[in-house]
C-alpha cells in the first residue's frame, strides 16, 4: 500500500474516533450524569447546582410554596413492574399574593379609637416630659447671630439631635453643601479613608467620598465586613432616620466637590503624598488606613469632580459626654464563627434583659429601635452605639456610621432583625410609624423619594432600594403574629430533597381530610386540664405550614425523579 493511501486510512480512522468521542459526551452531558452512573453522584450534582447556582430560585422558596400550598402533590403509584413511572405535577403559580393590610394590628394602631384597651396602663416605662437641651446644661442662650452649625449643637436634648420641626437643620444642610472649603484633614484609624472638612464658618463635618455608582451592589462572595461603605448609605440613613420619628442620626447631606482646587492645596503632606493621575486622566488619592488605602482602592474624580456624602460634627466629648458602647448583639467579625446571638434563641432573655441597663428604663427600646433601623438600611455593621452622659441616666442613643448600609436590593438579611424576635419588645411610636408605613397614604418608599429630592446629588437611591424598603417594612410587621411562618426552618427539606413515604402520606392526608391537622390537634387537646391549649390562630397556621411542605416536596419532585425523593418505608 502507497504511503498516500496509508495517511488516508489513518486520517480517516481518527475522523471516526474523534466523531464517536463527540457523540458521547453529548450524551452524557445530557444526561447529566444521572444515566449510566451511580445515581447518588447525579443527585449531589443537582444539588449543588441547585444550592450556589440557582441560588436566586432557591431563595424563593417562601413564594412558590405558599402560593401553591392547596395545590395537592399527588402520591405517585407503587408499581415494581414498571421501570417507568409518571408523575403528574402541576405547574407552579405565578399569582400575585394580595397585599396584606394587618388587619389584625389596627387595633393597637392610633388609627383605632381604643387602642389603649388593649396595653398595660399606665405603661411599664414612659419617657419624662422634661427634654433639657444642651443650651440648657450649658446656660447658654440660642442667639439669632450664631451659625447654623452652633444653633444645632445647643439644639442638642436628652431625648433627640434636633426638634421635630427644625428649620435649624435646613440651614445646617444648606451650608454643608455650599460653603466653602478651608481645611481638609484624613480622619485617622478606620477600614477605609474619611475626610474632615472645615467650612469657612466654622463648621466641620465628616467627608465619606464616592467608591462606585448607586446601581453598583455588594458583591456577593463579600463579607459584611469587607464591604465597601457607600455615601448614599450615610445620606439615605439620615433621612430614615428622621422619618421614623427617632431623630438620633446627625443631618447629613450630599455635596459634589473639585478635588484639584477644594482638597489638593489643602491637604497634609502625608496625604499629598498619596495623589496621582489614573491612565483614564482621573484624578486620585488613596490617604492611609487600615485596608482600602492603596492604589487598587483609590478614589478617583471625573476627571476632577468628586461626589460625597458630609455630615455635621458633632460637639467636642468634653461638652457633649459620650462614649461607644458595644452592642450586645454584635456580629462575630470571622469567616467561619457566628456570635452567641445567633445561635441562642434566648440569648435577649438570658443574658441582655437581665443586666443593666437593659432591665429598666429605655434603653433596650432603643436598641429595638436600632435593630429595626438598620434592617430597613440592610446594614449588618453595627458593632457599637453611642451613649450620651451630659444629660443623665435614660438619654437617647446617637446613631453613627451607616456607610455599609443599602447594598443589596433582593436581599434582606434577616438575621437583623432576629433580636427584636428574641426580646418581643418595641415601642408603641415605632411600631405605629411602621403600620402608617405600610397602610399609607404614602408608604415608606413615597416619604423617602420626597425627603431625599432636594438633596443635591439626588437621586440618592434607586427605585430598587426603595421598594425594599416598602418590603421590609412588612416583614417586621409579620413577625411576632401569628400567621407568620417562618420558611428558612424548611430550608433543609429543599436543600436534601429526600422524605420518607410514610411522612408524607400523613401530611398528604392532613391536607385532603376528611379531617385536617388542626381538627385532629383540636381532640387530641381537648381534654387537657388547662384546655383550649392553642388558640385558633395556631391551629390554622398548622394546616396552612402542611401545605407548605407539600408545596417544597412539589419543587423535589418537579426536579428528581420519585425513587431519590421518596424513602419507601411502608
Amino acid at each position: 500500500m502507497k504511503l498516500s493511501h496509508r495517511l488516508i486510512v489513518i486520517t480517516s480512522v481518527l475522523l471516526s474516533v474523534f466523531f464517536i468521542i463527540c457523540v458521547i459526551e453529548n450524551v452524557l452531558k445530557n444526561t447529566d450524569l444521572t444515566e449510566g452512573e451511580d445515581a447518588v453522584h447525579g443527585r449531589q450534582h443537582f444539588i449543588f447546582q441547585r444550592r450556589f447556582l440557582n441560588r436566586e430560585e432557591t431563595s424563593k422558596i417562601s413564594a412558590e410554596a405558599s402560593n401553591n400550598a392547596m395545590n395537592v402533590i399527588p402520591l405517585p403509584p407503587k408499581n415494581t413492574n414498571k421501570k417507568n413511572t409518571t408523575v403528574k405535577t402541576t405547574t407552579v403559580s405565578t399569582t400575585k399574593e394580595p397585599r396584606d393590610e394587618f388587619p389584625d394590628l389596627f387595633k393597637y394602631s392610633t388609627l383605632s379609637p381604643n387602642f389603649r384597651q388593649y396595653m398595660e396602663w399606665p405603661p411599664y416605662f414612659r419617657l419624662p416630659k422634661y427634654n433639657p437641651s444642651l443650651a440648657d446644661v450649658l446656660k447658654v442662650k440660642i442667639r439669632d447671630n450664631m451659625t447654623n452649625w452652633e444653633k444645632f449643637h445647643l439644639q442638642i436634648s436628652k431625648y433627640y439631635l434636633y426638634p421635630e420641626k427644625s428649620k435649624v437643620v435646613e440651614g445646617l444642610l444648606h451650608d454643608l453643601a455650599t460653603k466653602k472649603i478651608i481645611g481638609v484633614e484624613q480622619l485617622p484609624g478606620g477600614t477605609q479613608i474619611k475626610l474632615i472638612l472645615t467650612m469657612e464658618d466654622g463648621a466641620k463635618a465628616l467627608f465619606k467620598p464616592m467608591r462606585f455608582p448607586r446601581e453598583v451592589e455588594t458583591l456577593p462572595n463579600h463579607f459584611y465586613f469587607t464591604d465597601f461603605e457607600r455615601h448614599v448609605s450615610e445620606i439615605a440613613s439620615f433621612h430614615l432616620d428622621k422619618l421614623l420619628g427617632y431623630r438620633r442620626t446627625p443631618p447629613c447631606v450630599g455635596r459634589k466637590v473639585n478635588i484639584s482646587e477644594e482638597f489638593y492645596p489643602l491637604v497634609e503632606p502625608d496625604l499629598h503624598k498619596t495623589f496621582f493621575i489614573s491612565p483614564a486622566g482621573n484624578v486620585c488619592f488613596h490617604g492611609q488606613c487600615t485596608y482600602y488605602c492603596d492604589t487598587s482602592h483609590a478614589i478617583c474624580g471625573d476627571p476632577h469632580m468628586l461626589e460625597g456624602s458630609l455630615s455635621i460634627w458633632l460637639p467636642p466629648r468634653n461638652i457633649l459626654e459620650r462614649k461607644p458602647i458595644r452592642s450586645p448583639w454584635r456580629r462575630s467579625y470571622n469567616k467561619r464563627r457566628k456570635a452567641s446571638w445567633e445561635t441562642d434563641n434566648y440569648y435577649c432573655i438570658n443574658q441582655v434583659k437581665v443586666n443593666p441597663p437593659y432591665d429598666h428604663g429605655r434603653r433596650i427600646y432603643d436598641l429595638m429601635d436600632l435593630v429595626i433601623f438598620d434592617y430597613l438600611t440592610g446594614n449588618m455593621d453595627r458593632h457599637h452605639y453611642d451613649e450620651v452622659f451630659t444629660f443623665g441616666n435614660d438619654s437617647a442613643l446617637i446613631h453613627l456610621d451607616h456607610g455599609r448600609g443599602f447594598g443589596q436590593t433582593s436581599n434582606d438579611e434577616i438575621t437583623n432583625i432576629i433580636p427584636l424576635l428574641q426580646c418581643c419588645v418595641i415601642r408603641l411610636s415605632t411600631f405605629n410609624r411602621l403600620y402608617h408605613f405600610h397602610v399609607g397614604p404614602k408608604r415608606l418608599s413615597d416619604l423617602m423619594r420626597e425627603s431625599m429630592a432636594n438633596d443635591p446629588i439626588a437621586p440618592v437611591l434607586t427605585g430598587a432600594h426603595l421598594k425594599a424598603l416598602d418590603r421590609r417594612v412588612v416583614t417586621i410587621l409579620k413577625f411576632g403574629r401569628t400567621n407568620y411562618d417562618e420558611d428558612t426552618i424548611i430550608l433543609p427539606l429543599l436543600q436534601c430533597c429526600v422524605i420518607r413515604l410514610s411522612t408524607f402520606n400523613r401530611l398528604y392526608s392532613f391536607h385532603i381530610g376528611p379531617k385536617r391537622l388542626s381538627d385532629l390537634m383540636r381532640e387530641t387537646m381537648d381534654n387537657d386540664p388547662i384546655k383550649p391549649v392553642l388558640i385558633e390562630p395556631h391551629l390554622k397556621a398548622l394546616d396552612r405550614r402542611v401545605g407548605k411542605i407539600l408545596g417544597v416536596i412539589r419543587l423535589c419532585l418537579n426536579a428528581n425523579s420519585p425513587d431519590l425523593v421518596f424513602l419507601d418505608d411502608m
